[in-house]
């Protein structure tokens, strides 16, 4: 995952009304914390963190460019959207630093078509991973290409980066491939289904 440079300025107001003052300007309320140190309250600018979180995804890292300071690398961890609104509300940071190892949760996405006539299920959309800091996969992938009824793909077995380490329990349940139920099946299920709800209206009169 590359690295995102963005201007980020102190906030010395606090409370609902300075945080709605400082996305009327523009900008994105922020906490930075991590490393033992003191929360840094930040104002990052809105449309440049939005972009970067649509071509980046969740766990971008950013450079943090402050005029005075000089910059920190921090990654994105927590990002609040309105729930109707749907523009970002909040984010939080952690402070990060170059070759230091980070827990992350990584989409999983599967790809390929598995044999015809089965039916793919996915348990798992996110793995847990330990990774550097800079080098966070935006995702991982599962191929089901071709795969037969009665295959399961563990979470030990998801092929990761590099340098990168499973948190996630390696026998946790990520894909499963089964036969596809037939028609036959399906209208035996809903007969069945009838069946049941016309006994019920029954026992009901």
């Amino acid at each position: 995952m590359s690295e995102v440079r963005l201007a980020a300025e102190p906030r010395t107001e606090f409370g609902k009304g300075a945080a709605r003052r400082t996305r009327r300007a523009g900008k994105i309320p922020a906490v930075l914390y991590g490393h033992g140190s003191d929360p840094k309250h930040l104002a990052l600018p809105a449309l440049e963190f939005a972009r970067v979180v649509r071509e980046h995804g969740q766990n971008a890292v950013l450079t943090l460019d402050f005029d005075s300071s000089g910059t920190e690398l921090a990654l994105t961890k927590t990002v609040t959207t309105h729930p109707i609104k749907n523009y970002i509300e909040h984010v939080d940071l952690l402070l990060v630093k170059r070759g230091e190892k980070v827990t992350v949760e990584v989409p999983v996405v599967l790809t390929g078509e598995s044999d015809s006539g089965t039916l793919v299920t996915q348990d798992l959309s996110t793995l847990l991973i330990e990774v550097e800091a800079l080098h966070i996969p935006e995702q991982v992938e599962v191929s089901v290409e071709g795969v037969e009824a009665g295959t399961q793909v563990l979470a030990g077995a998801v092929t990761l980066p590099a340098g990168a380490t499973l948190v996630t329990d390696a026998e946790a349940l990520v894909v499963a491939i089964n036969a596809a139920p037939t028609a036959a099946q399906l209208e035996g299920d809903s007969s069945d289904e009838q069946a049941d709800a016309g006994d019920t209206e029954a026992s009901e009169g």
